[in-house]
């Protein structure tokens, strides 16, 4: 049987001509894959020639004008990120300066990649990101003029429609180096100092009004510089330019002060961090604990551990545990806490975790601490008030679960099929069905269900109020 696994060793030994000839079977009507073996071929013979059949793919894709339908759209994000793949790993090694050009080049196509494609989920946009990485691993070895390559990041950066060559001037701060960022903070200043251009204004045309027009084009020209000037000021290490670039309002949004507290932590002004981090939190009160950890809250105690105040940390670090249950607050006051003292004080927090008004917050509190047999014991005592809605909680939960507690295991997954089947999800059927073959697998470690129906009860009671989810019950083979 082990022969039969489709692993690499298996494969190798079918011979050469055995896998030609598989390969050739498999590719055929797949342009995509044949494209790639292409390409393959091409690298055998050097990294100028698989560059060349790269640039003409790259020019087959400048002139596509098709919408992509999302059945292929899988198929296409592949294809790109095969020839990222391609670049970084056939050419880069021994071409550096050749693998930036079609890295940058590829990145050029993204507006019309994306306006054939529907990116909603975020893969294409993905591949771009990944050249972009690839540009940053490379810039340490590049032998590039730092003032030209400042020009062309700023062109590229006044026609960032996708986002696509975010994060280029971080990328390339080795290549740039000093000269280049200086450069690059010369054209900023010049472009917000200047009138609008045709060029600022075309990309606002379809807007009929000319003032509104004029408006638009203006804030999103100075957009785009001051984006390149705090770039350049976070790379200098001037914290001051950084946060010129901000108004006082802007400088109390939780999304900007904390990476403002952070660089005048780096600088030494912690006590500047922390009235930051204070006119914030004065703003921005009552987090919801269900979106993570508050970076606002981190950086509020990063100031006061570096301003020495212990005490006051502590104390901070207790009550925002004792309101959102933080399981990386609570970690961070026990590492201060005298030898001993924290076996007593994890005694008293999952006493406050228990007691907690939201029950599935102290699960995921549990869960995530671990203490995998206090997770347990919340599901098996609140069985009946299980939201079977909350499935990204409850699904890792049950697999989590599932080898020390299968009875938590089965109450949280019987949840989510209940769920499912009595509001009528059909898109969560696949899911329900799953989880039901593993409530099934489960029977067989569970001696006792506590009052709660066996497995047979309960595929019964599914049988009896469900018995016309024809798309279930197809799932799980009870059709």
């Amino acid at each position: 049987m082990a022969k039969k696994t489709l692993n690499r060793e298996n494969l190798a030994a079918l011979g050469a001509e055995a896998l030609a000839d598989l390969l050739l079977e498999v590719t055929r009507g797949n342009r995509a894959l044949q494209q790639r073996l292409r390409l393959e071929l091409s690298a055998r013979a050097g990294p100028m020639d698989v560059a060349r059949d790269i640039r003409k793919r790259f020019a087959q894709l400048r002139r596509a004008s098709g919408f992509i339908s999302w059945q292929k759209q899988k198929a296409f994000a592949r294809e790109l990120s095969d020839l990222v793949d391609l670049i970084t790993t056939r050419i880069a090694p021994d071409a550096p300066g050749e693998a930036f050009e079609l890295l940058w080049a590829f990145l050029l196509l993204a507006p019309n990649i994306h306006e054939r494609t529907d990116d909603s989920n975020g893969v294409i946009g993905g591949v771009m990101d990944d050249a972009m990485a690839a540009i940053g691993d490379l810039a340490p070895r590049l032998d590039l003029d730092p003032e030209g390559l400042a020009d062309r990041v700023f062109e590229a950066l006044q026609d960032n429609g996708y986002g696509e060559f975010d994060g280029a001037i971080p990328a390339l701060a080795e290549a740039l180096g000093p000269s280049g960022l200086e450069r690059l903070k010369t054209l900023a200043k010049a472009a917000e100092a200047a009138p609008l251009t045709d060029a600022d204004l075309a990309r606002y045309d379809f807007v009929t009004d000319e003032a509104r027009r004029s408006s638009l084009a203006l804030e999103g020209r100075n957009r785009t510089a001051s984006m390149i000037l705090q770039d350049v000021a976070d790379l200098q290490g001037d914290v001051d330019a950084y946060m010129a670039r901000y108004s006082p309002e802007q400088l109390t949004y939780h999304t900007i002060a904390p990476d403002v507290a952070a660089r005048l932590l780096a600088a030494d002004r912690a006590e500047e961090a922390l009235r930051i981090v204070e006119n914030a939190r004065a703003r921005n009160r009552g987090h919801d604990p269900w979106f993570g950890p508050s970076p606002l809250d981190a950086a509020y105690a990063d100031c006061l551990a570096a301003l020495g105040r212990d005490t006051a940390l502590q104390a901070f670090l207790w009550e925002d545990f004792c309101q959102t249950l933080n399981a990386d607050s609570l970690r961070r006051h026990f590492k201060a806490l005298p030898d001993f003292e924290d076996i007593e004080a994890e005694d008293r927090a999952k006493a406050v975790a228990r007691s907690h008004a939201d029950w599935m917050l102290a699960l995921c509190f549990f869960l995530d601490w671990p203490d995998h047999a206090e997770a347990a014991g919340l599901i098996e005592a609140r069985a009946a008030d299980l939201d079977g809605d909350r499935y990204e909680v409850l699904a890792p939960a049950a697999d989590a679960l599932q080898a020390e507690h299968p009875l938590a295991a089965t109450l949280a997954r019987r949840a989510m099929i209940l769920f499912a089947l009595e509001k009528g999800r059909s898109k969560r059927y696949g899911h329900a069905a799953r989880h039901l073959m593993e409530c099934a697998a489960a029977d067989q470690d569970i001696c006792d269900y506590q009052g709660h129906p066996d497995h047979a009860a309960f595929l019964e009671a599914l049988r009896r109020d469900h018995p016309r989810k024809a798309s279930f019950w197809s799932r799980v083979g009870q059709e």
